[in-house]
């Protein structure tokens, strides 16, 4: 939704003269005008140019640009965006020529509402001495493109003139959430599928009383590629037996824990786990809970010390219980809940005691096969209530298949080195 101050309105600037009749500050403005009146930026210099360049015309088909996207590098990171040719043909072929002829190389993300859209691409913003005209550069090259596409997560638009529907160029936004009243007034052309959370942070940014940035945020490099074929998720058809072939290690701050699965017992839980294992879901995760002799507990995204990408929280669900009646001694793991028994996402246990109190409560799914000593030392480390004193952390989890180091001295088949993950 547009960001708002007030019920009914909108906060942004009007571009060129600011409401209040001066240049600079905010403006509350009707929601007819919307956040977009952000973008509608520009300059007393662009308006006043006496030759406008000849509209860009693309020269590529629109099947050639199909199924090409944008790999945006910035210094705060990378984040990738699917190019849209059937919405806004010389949108996309305009951005594909300047991205290879290196033209946003340098470039800033000048402008951000927070969490509502960064912008960026203006040529002008490559050299700091310039500060006062970024935002007047690379306009009046293409003719509006308007289609059926919203303003959704991720949306890439042509940034415009005021008054001018078509004086679209270089400058780009990027919305870090929905903006669908923009729907209709911009040329979209592209949308972001990875790196989402990298707009977000851009956009989070301090800055000014204009929204101009205070950090400079550089786009280092702009690449054009084929769509990658999907991702094969080699757990998704996996049979129980092919499941059990596969081990899971826990690289903690205090050492390894190795992991064989069960997935007899209880197959979706452990192709849950191992997904959420081979996407990253448990890096950087606190043992968050220590009860002596008894659970050292972790897997929980509220004590994961940084925040889940996009895809990541997407694979998180509450799973239907798979309860058996499997004896809870030290070494067994399983998923936490809650009240209700279908109620487990992410987080799981360990047992460092005798747990027989648990059998057929939780989901058993995995057994310690090598790291016992390292879950027991985490088990002791000081604790107030049950919240452990010293931050012990799972570093991340490596996903292996086969026989188990612990077993043949070789670590097989690592998940994500193979290419299938």
């Amino acid at each position: 939704m547009p960001l708002r101050r007030g019920k009914g309105r909108v906060m942004g600037p009007v571009y060129g003269r600011w409401a209040g009749g001066q240049v600079g500050g905010w403006a509350d403005v009707d929601n007819g005008t919307m956040i977009g009146q952000l973008i509608l930026l520009v300059s007393l210099l662009a308006q006043a140019a006496p030759v406008r360049p000849a509209f860009f015309t693309t020269p590529l088909k629109t099947a050639d640009m199909a199924g090409k996207q944008a790999v945006v590098e910035t210094s705060k990171g990378t984040f990738i965006f699917d190019l849209l040719p059937d919405a806004a043909p010389n949108h996309v072929g305009f951005f594909i020529r300047n991205a290879q002829e290196g033209a946003y190389e340098g470039t800033t993300f000048h402008r951000v509402i927070k969490y509502g859209i960064i912008q960026g691409g203006d040529p002008l913003s490559k050299d700091p001495a310039k500060f006062a005209q970024y935002g007047t550069g690379g306009l009046n090259r293409l003719r509006r493109e308007l289609s059926g596409e919203s303003h959704t997560l991720g949306t890439v638009s042509a940034v415009l003139a005021p008054g001018q529907p078509d004086s679209g160029g270089l400058q780009f936004f990027v919305c870090a959430t929905p903006q669908v009243a923009l729907d209709g007034q911009y040329s979209i052309f592209g949308r972001v599928v990875e790196g989402i959370e990298v707009v977000q942070a851009i956009s989070a940014i301090d800055a000014d009383e204009k929204g101009m940035a205070k950090e400079r945020v550089t786009i280092t490099k702009v690449a054009i590629r084929d769509t990658p074929r999907p991702v094969v998720d080699p757990f998704v058809t996996a049979t129980p037996e092919e499941l059990s072939t596969y081990r899971a290690v826990l690289e903690t701050t205090m050492g390894e824990i190795e992991v064989e699965m069960l997935a007899t017992l209880a197959p979706e839980t452990v192709r849950n786990f191992l997904q959420l294992a081979a996407a990253g879901v448990y890096d950087d995760t606190l043992f968050h809970r220590v009860v002596p002799n008894f659970v050292i507990q972790t897997g929980s995204p509220t004590h994961r010390q940084t925040p889940l990408t996009q895809k990541q929280a997407a694979l998180i669900h509450t799973l239907q219980p798979e309860f058996t009646n499997t004896p809870n001694v030290p070494g067994i793991l399983s998923m936490a809940r809650g009240d209700d028994p279908a109620s487990a996402t992410t987080s799981f246990f360990i047992c460092t005691g005798e747990c027989r109190g648990l059998d057929n409560q939780y989901a058993v799914f995995g057994r310690v096969v090598r790291g016992m000593d390292v879950a027991t030392a985490i088990g002791r480390v000081p604790v107030t209530g049950e919240t452990p004193e010293t931050a012990v952390m799972v570093k991340r989890v490596i996903v292996n298949r086969g026989i188990g180091k612990s077993e043949s001295g070789n670590r097989l088949s690592k998940i994500g080195e193979s290419g299938n993950w």
